[in-house]
């Protein structure tokens, strides 16, 4: 029996979020099945000799955007060319999208130049140790908006008006990506509208999984998107999401936001990883300003 790549099913998706769990990705809770709803052609899964070795997701949002992420062999299956299978397989599939993105590990920026893709930015992630979190951090019951400004929790408003935002601030709009982002049960959206109704900024917090939690139960969080029109839409929104939660806290943010940078490290945040944002075709012209966290490094 040879090497088999094949689209990954729904029973691989607890297998594949406890990879992504020991390789530190600290996944979300229900992400790898909103990976695979939004493209169930771009999620793909390889199999040596009928074991599952290893995974890899080539998104396609449209004809103009796809993203590549989630790309794991398990350690002793690496150097057997199982990777390289399942790179092929993703690429072929986003040949013909205007641009491709993806997150780099610093080790692999080199690798991925060698298939056609070039340095954005870079993205730091960050995170809240439980126990350093600086006083500025208030409860989620009194949050410091400007005025004119309303805060919403996401099930309390129509899911377009975050959806119109969110197209003004992505590479394509992500409809499909986005409906179960916002709608799983999971953690919690909160939404800012000014005095006209309109969004001007959005955020999600959601449990994940960290390398150490050996029993399946999420100890840690993510947060992430994070999109607001001004730094101070975005301390709310950051205040209030964050609240009294337990355990780590972590957060993916485009260094060129240098405002981002200030907010969370005044609240605590320290830099535990630098990737570096490569495409490959015409780049997207992105309002970093306004990104404060991005929703997830697998599918941008």
């Amino acid at each position: 029996m040879s090497y088999l790549i094949r689209p990954m099913e729904v029973d691989d998706r607890p297998l594949v979020t406890r990879w992504a769990q020991q390789e530190g990705f600290c996944p979300g809770i229900g992400d790898v099945g909103i990976f695979c709803d939004t493209d169930n052609a771009g999620v793909w899964v390889g199999e040596w000799q009928g074991v599952p070795v290893g995974c890899i997701a080539g998104v396609r949002y449209d004809y103009n955007y796809g993203f590549i992420g989630l790309f794991l062999v398990q350690p002793e299956y690496r150097g057997r060319g199982f990777g390289v299978a399942l790179w092929q397989t993703a690429i072929d599939h986003l040949q013909d999208v205007g641009c491709v993105g993806l997150e780099a590990a610093l080790t692999r920026v080199e690798d991925y130049q060698k298939w056609g893709f070039h340095p954005a930015y870079y993205t730091r992630r960050y995170r809240l140790p439980p126990a350093d979190r600086r006083s500025c951090v208030r409860p989620s019951f009194a949050p410091d908006l400007p005025p004119g400004y309303q805060l919403m929790a996401g099930n309390e408003l129509m899911e377009a008006k975050v959806q119109a935002y969110d197209a003004r601030h992505e590479a394509t709009p992500r409809p499909l990506f986005l409906h179960e982002w916002l709608q799983r049960p999971e953690g919690k959206v909160m939404v800012i509208l000014d005095s006209q109704g309109d969004c001007c900024g959005y955020g999600r917090i959601r449990p994940c999984l960290l390398p150490d939690d050996h029993d399946g139960s999420p100890q840690g969080w993510r947060l992430g998107p994070l999109m607001a029109d001004s730094t101070a839409l975005a301390g709310a929104l950051l205040d209030v999401l964050l609240g009294d939660r337990q355990g780590p806290v972590f957060i993916d943010v485009p260094e060129v936001n240098q405002d981002a940078i200030y907010l969370l490290e005044e609240r605590g945040f320290e830099l535990a990883l630098l990737n570096l944002r490569m495409y490959k075709g015409n780049p997207p012209q992105l309002p970093l300003e306004d990104i404060y966290g991005l929703a997830c490094l697998e599918l941008g």
